[in-house]
C-alpha cells in the first residue's frame, strides 16, 4: 500500500512537471512599444511576475505596425506558443481568423471581446475608475476647469472620457471639462509631441488639471503639466513616479493582472474561456496613491473617494458606460 501511494504521488508530481514544462506563454504588445510607461507595459509588468513566481519563461514581440498582427499570431500559435495573450482591442479581427485554426492552442485577449470556444475575453469598466478621478481632479482644481485628451478617437477611450466628467461634475455643477483627442489612426498611441500640445492648449483655456488615455502620447501630456505647474493624471499603470507631486494621481487599469491570470491559469488547468469583466469590485480599476501624490491628496479627496468606490460597488451609483450606448449623459 505504501509502495503504491509513493507510485502515485511521484507519477503526480512528474504530471505536474510535465504540465508545466508543457506551458509555453507568449504575450504581443499593441502599437506603442513594451515600455510607453502605460498599458503595454503594465502587460509585460504581469508577463514578468508570472516569470518571476514560476521561473517559466515567456515568448514576447512588439509589432511595429498592423501589417504584423497575423504574421506574428500565426508564427506564436504555430510554433506551439499557449496560452498566447494579446494586449489591446486591435488584435480582434485577427484573432477571430487565428483561434479557429488552432482550438486546442489557449488564447486572450485584453479590451475587446472574442466569442470563440479557446478564447478568454477580458474587458474593464474603465468608467468606474475614471470617475474617481474625475472627483479627484475637480476637487484638486483651483480654477474649476479640468480636461481629457484620448488618445485615438474611439469609443473605448470614450469610456475613459465619460467616465472622467461624470466624476468631475459630481462634485458640483460648475465644473468645467475640455475633451480633445490626438488623432484617429494608431499612431495616436505614440506622439507625445502632439499630446503635449493639446494638454497646454487646454491649459490655456483654464485647465489646470489633465486626465489622459492616451498610451505613449500621455508622456508628453504629463511632461507638458508639470512644465506648466499644472497636474497631471496618469493611466493604466501608475505613473505617480514620473513627476513626483506633479501627478495627481493614475486611473490604474489592472492589465498585469488580467496577463498574469491568463498565464497562471494555463499553467495550473484552471483557464477558461468566456467574458471577465473587471471593476472596481473586482479591483479591475482604482486610483493610485502612494508617496508620490499623498502630499496632494487632502481628507476629504479621499473620503470623497472612498464614499464614491463604495457607492458604485454597491449599485447604488451608476457610471453611464459608453460601449453600451455612444453617448455621454454628463
Amino acid at each position: 500500500m505504501k509502495k503504491t501511494l509513493i507510485t502515485f504521488l511521484a507519477t503526480a508530481a512528474m504530471s505536474a512537471t510535465a504540465l508545466a514544462a508543457d506551458i509555453k506563454p507568449a504575450i504581443i504588445y499593441d502599437l506603442g512599444g513594451k515600455f510607453d510607461k502605460s498599458f503595454n507595459e503594465a502587460a509585460f509588468n504581469g508577463a514578468e511576475k508570472f516569470k518571476a513566481e514560476t521561473g517559466i519563461e515567456y515568448r514576447d514581440f512588439e509589432i511595429a505596425n498592423d501589417a504584423q498582427r497575423e504574421q506574428a499570431l500565426r508564427r506564436f500559435a504555430g510554433d506551439g506558443n499557449n496560452p498566447i495573450v494579446m494586449a489591446g482591442f486591435a488584435w480582434s479581427a485577427t484573432l477571430e481568423k487565428v483561434a479557429a485554426e488552432y482550438p486546442d492552442t489557449k488564447f486572450a485577449i485584453i479590451d475587446m471581446v472574442v466569442d470563440k470556444p479557446n478564447v478568454r475575453s477580458i474587458v474593464f469598466k474603465e468608467e468606474e475608475g475614471s470617475w474617481l478621478a474625475g472627483i479627484m481632479a475637480a476637487m484638486a482644481s483651483k480654477s474649476k476647469t479640468v480636461s481629457f485628451v484620448g488618445g485615438m478617437d474611439i469609443p473605448l477611450i470614450h469610456k475613459f472620457a465619460c467616465g472622467y466628467i461624470g466624476g468631475a461634475k459630481s462634485t458640483g455643477s460648475d465644473v468645467n471639462v475640455l475633451e480633445a483627442y490626438t488623432g484617429t489612426t494608431p499612431d495616436a498611441w505614440n506622439d507625445p509631441v502632439k499630446g503635449g500640445e493639446i494638454a497646454k492648449s487646454q491649459f490655456d483655456q483654464g485647465s489646470d488639471v489633465v486626465y489622459h488615455a492616451a498610451g505613449g502620447t500621455g508622456v508628453g501630456i504629463l511632461q507638458a503639466a508639470a512644465d506648466a505647474g499644472k497636474l497631471g493624471i496618469g493611466v493604466d499603470s501608475n505613473q505617480n513616479m514620473l513627476h513626483p507631486g506633479k501627478v495627481l494621481t493614475s486611473m490604474l487599469k489592472r492589465v498585469d493582472v488580467a496577463v498574469y491570470d491568463a498565464f497562471k491559469s494555463a499553467n495550473d488547468g484552471s483557464f477558461t474561456p468566456g467574458i471577465n469583466v473587471l471593476g472596481l469590485k473586482e479591483e479591475g480599476v482604482g486610483v493610485a496613491i502612494d508617496d508620490n501624490n499623498k502630499s496632494l491628496i487632502t481628507p476629504e479627496m479621499q473620503a470623497a473617494v472612498d464614499k464614491a468606490k463604495a457607492d458604485i460597488i454597491a449599485g447604488t451609483v451608476t457610471v453611464h458606460d459608453y460601449m453600451s450606448d455612444e453617448s455621454c449623459p454628463y
